[in-house]
Formats: structure tokens, sequence, C-alpha cells
């Protein structure tokens, strides 16, 4: 019969420390980090487009006069006209159908309209990415002017101001959230 030594937990680890190499105790205790590190892999992200790209696109656009109206039924209803024109003047960083489950940036920008209907001013209103809030600030100031707002202006002298949504995918492209569909499960 042998006998076996039965060893207790600290004792064994103890006694195996004694009986293995010094690289090959190294290699064992960094084995589950690097297991760990290893499934933490991130999906790597599109590298945010140049400031030149960001200025206007090298296509021109066929300027249409903004759409002539007396009197708008909401502040909504001339969001979505207002949307619409900066869609269409930008297509080079809109794209088109189903959200990100994950959204890499979302850009909320406040507008002001004159009463003529100018870009009176675009601001940011909440950003946690430099790069996305300038490709928002240029769409709008590329898109205007937009259709007068006749009845919604509070005065003559004061601009129509509104916020308006830029939903990013990882590709630095946008969705307004004005004309966004609504997402299934939301």
């Amino acid at each position: 019969m042998s006998t076996a030594r039965q060893l207790t937990w600290p004792a064994a680890a103890r006694e195996f420390a004694r009986a293995t190499p010094p690289w090959l105790a190294r290699l064992l205790t960094l084995l589950p980090t690097l297991a760990l590190l290893s499934s933490c892999n991130e999906v790597p992200r599109a590298h945010p487009p140049s400031r030149e790209s960001i200025t206007a696109p090298t296509v021109a656009h066929k300027r249409l006069p903004a759409p002539v109206r007396n009197a708008y039924g909401s502040v909504d209803e001339y969001k979505t006209l207002v949307a619409q024109q900066i869609v269409r003047l930008n297509p080079a960083f809109v794209f088109n159908g189903t959200l990100p489950p994950m959204l890499p940036a979302i850009v909320v920008v406040d507008i002001g309209i004159d009463k003529d209907g100018a870009v009176h001013r675009v601001s940011v209103h909440r950003s946690r990415d430099d790069q996305a809030s300038q490709i928002a600030l240029a769409a709008v100031r590329r898109s205007g002017p937009f259709a007068m707002p006749h009845n919604l202006a509070p005065d003559a002298r004061r601009p129509l101001v509104f916020s308006e949504t830029f939903l990013f995918n990882r590709d630095y492209k946008f969705q307004l959230r004005t004309l966004a569909d609504v997402q299934p499960g939301v």
C-alpha cells in the first residue's frame, strides 16, 4: 500500500509552487488575466471624418426655394419641414434604415429661424462628441434658408427657436429624431 500524503489546500499550493519552474508559474498566473482581457473585446469604431469632409460636400446641390406657406398648424409641423430640408440637402451625411441598438453619438442642437427663414443661430445644446457636434452644426448651416415661420415666430424681432436631435451611427452619419421611425421594442 502506498502511503500518499493528503495535503490541505494552502499546503498543496505551496508544494506546487516549489515544484513548478518560475517561468511556468508566471505564465499560469497571467493566463486568467489574459483570458479576461480578451473577452472584453470591443468592435472597432470607425474613424471620425476629417474636418474637410464635414464642410460642404463635393457634389453641388440644386437649391430649391423654400416652400411658401402663410401659416403652420404647430411648431412640430414646421420642425418636420426643416428636418426634411436638412436631410435632403445633406445626403452624404445621412443614413437610412433602422437605428443601431447603441448610438455612438447623440447631438441636440438649438436652431433659431428668423422671420425671413434664415438661420439666426444654431448651437449645440447637448453632446458628448465634438466631431458629431460639428457635423450637426454644419448640416443645419448648409440647409438654410428655410420656409418663413410666419405665425410661429413670437414676434418680428425674435426668432423661432426649437431643438432637433441628431442620432449618429458609428460611421458619423445621422438621422434626425423628428423623422426617425419608431423603433421596435420602444
